[in-house]
């Protein structure tokens, strides 16, 4: 059952990009006494990820700060390493947290998986945005169609995180 308004994020770990090698974090870590916008990409360097829904966050990343967000976090299934690379070219670093889900434990637990198979993609996780205060979901967009990033771009976000 795919995350809803109301829901408790699951517990997991992630895998982030720090100078000295991937750090571990916990859910607690990133959303515990938070309040975080957490969107999600099936694929780092993709065209809709690289040209439209990381972009759009980071473009906007001072007005969703000013609506009162601690963390805006991203969330993909590539590895820390390749999520390092992509927030470093698209000038992400510093301005989006980005969470690896190699092993889709946070993205199978939340039942937010996208079986992409049939394009040779694997599993990967659904494009979503969610905004979550203390680890509870308070809003969440998810996109039907994830080669879009429409419901869940910064644009719609930005007025719902105040």
């Amino acid at each position: 059952m795919p995350l809803k308004i109301g829901d408790r994020l699951p517990n997991a770990t992630f895998r982030t990009p720090a100078p000295e090698g991937p750090l571990t974090l916990s859910t607690a870590d990133v959303f515990a006494g938070k309040k975080v916008v957490l969107f999600a990409v099936p694929a780092a360097f993709s065209p809709t990820c690289s040209q439209v829904h990381l972009p759009g966050y980071v473009r906007n990343h001072d007005a969703i700060k000013a609506g009162g967000v601690d963390i805006i976090a991203c969330v993909s299934t590539n590895d820390a390493w390749v999520l390092g690379a992509w927030a470093e070219q698209n000038g992400a670093t510093g301005k989006v947290l980005m969470l690896s889900d190699g092993n889709l434990e946070f993205t199978k637990a939340a039942g937010m998986e996208l079986d992409a198979r049939v394009v040779g993609e694997g599993m990967r996780s659904q494009r979503y945005a969610a905004i979550v205060d203390d680890g509870v979901v308070t809003d969440i967009r998810i996109e039907e169609k994830p080669w879009l990033a429409e419901l869940s771009s910064a644009g719609a976000i930005c007025g719902l995180a105040k």
